[in-house]
């Protein structure tokens, strides 16, 4: 069997960690061609001594110099910025990328894969919020294959096969680590404990959205695109859990699930290997000491407004979801920099998306206005509110 050559983009984050273990584990199957990292130069690095990439990317030309040196006894290319990762992902040895970096840096390069012909895995759901219609008419163009990292569109991806007999999908959500929490509580929430995450380990910008329920929000409008499916046949639950990863119910009733322990490696392991499945090094699930599992509604909206706002932004469409995502990514910065609180991050994503509205996008540079414009609203409404306990609307 051919190995296939792999691309990964984010290879330090927890995503790119993941894909890196399931392919030692799987050295007859998969090869690494290319790595994109932001500014971990040093485990990029050691990574790049240990899976012999052609040529690895980084964020900046001061950590492309220092690799250089670094890696100057072997034969990795070292390239830097946007545009050396948008060579990395569209390197001609390549055949399936993994895009899994964070926020919306990770549309060009994933955008670059399409258009050069690549395969793929997507774990980065903001090039779908951004830019939805015109990313999946990219990808129907250049004819690849589209497949979901996400643990939840993963699920979906592997039990839904009759679109004409389906009635909604059902995305489960950890509820993040305040669920039961309320106004007065979540105002006085600190980035450690909205970080604490009980069941997955995630990066921190991932790890303050599903505390706010945005990530579960920003996977709804995903979703849609990936399944073209309307908002209103989407639904969440929540699922502490974090067994059952989602479910498909059809017009007679039937409900397919997918299950496992909570490891993005498997999920990673089916977009890497599909239609096939590879073994990964990930416990069994054991049902009978799991005994029961259990769902609940999703919080009231006047607690967690997020989910509410991105099914708001995903009927609105046209610039609302890239406004959404470009808002939410500038507050939850500003939260972590400790200068905006909890509740604030969806107040300036409301804010955000009232004074800008939003009008039909017809290109990605129309996208990419959107979001600048979206950034810079988002960092006034930031400042506005600094050091004021915001409650939800």
């Amino acid at each position: 069997m051919e190995i296939k050559n792999i691309a990964i983009l984010g290879s330090t984050g927890s995503i790119g960690l993941n894909t890196l273990d399931v392919i030692a584990a799987n050295p007859d199957r998969f090869r690494v061609a290319t790595l994109a990292a932001g500014r971990n130069v040093r485990l990029l690095a050691s990574q790049a001594r240990q899976f012999h990439p052609e040529a690895v990317a980084v964020e900046d030309q001061e950590g492309a110099s220092w690799l250089t040196r670094e890696l100057a006894d072997t034969s990795v290319q070292v390239l830097s910025g946007q545009q050396g990762v948008m060579e990395v992902a569209a390197w001609p040895s390549v055949a399936m990328v993994v895009s899994a970096i964070v926020g919306g840096a990770g549309l060009p390069p994933t955008l670059a894969a399409v258009r050069a012909g690549k395969d793929v895995a997507l774990a980065n759901k903001e090039c779908l919020v951004m830019a939805g219609s015109l990313f999946m008419e990219e990808v129907a163009r250049h004819h690849v294959r589209l497949i979901p990292v996400d643990s939840e569109h993963s699920a979906i991806f592997q039990v839904f096969n009759q679109k004409n007999a389906m009635r909604r999908l059902i995305l489960t959500a950890s509820g993040g680590p305040f669920q039961g929490w309320k106004q007065a509580q979540l105002a006085q929430v600190t980035p450690e404990q909205a970080l604490a995450h009980p069941k997955w380990n995630m990066g921190k910008k991932i790890s303050i959205d599903s505390a706010t329920l945005m990530n579960k929000g920003l996977e709804v409008i995903e979703a849609h695109w990936l399944f073209d499916v309307p908002a209103d046949r989407i639904e969440v639950v929540i699922h502490p859990d974090s067994i059952v990863h989602s479910l498909v119910e059809y017009l007679d009733g039937s409900i397919l699930a997918q299950m496992g322990v909570p490891d993005m490696r498997t999920p990673i392991a089916v977009a890497l290997a599909f239609p096939d499945r590879v073994p990964v090094p990930v416990p069994s699930l054991n049902l009978v000491a799991l005994g029961r599992l259990l769902f609940y509604p999703v919080p009231d909206r006047a607690d967690f407004p997020c989910l509410g706002l991105a099914y708001d932004a995903l009927r609105a469409g046209g610039a609302a979801p890239t406004i959404l995502n470009a808002a939410n990514e500038v507050a939850v910065s500003a939260f972590l920099g400790e200068s905006l609180s909890f509740p604030g991050i969806a107040h300036v994503v409301e804010q955000t998306l009232s004074t800008l509205g939003g009008s039909p996008v017809h290109t990605l540079q129309d996208v990419m206005e959107w979001d600048m414009m979206a950034r810079s609203k988002a960092r006034e409404w930031s400042h506005r509110i600094s050091g004021r306990t915001v409650h939800p609307c």
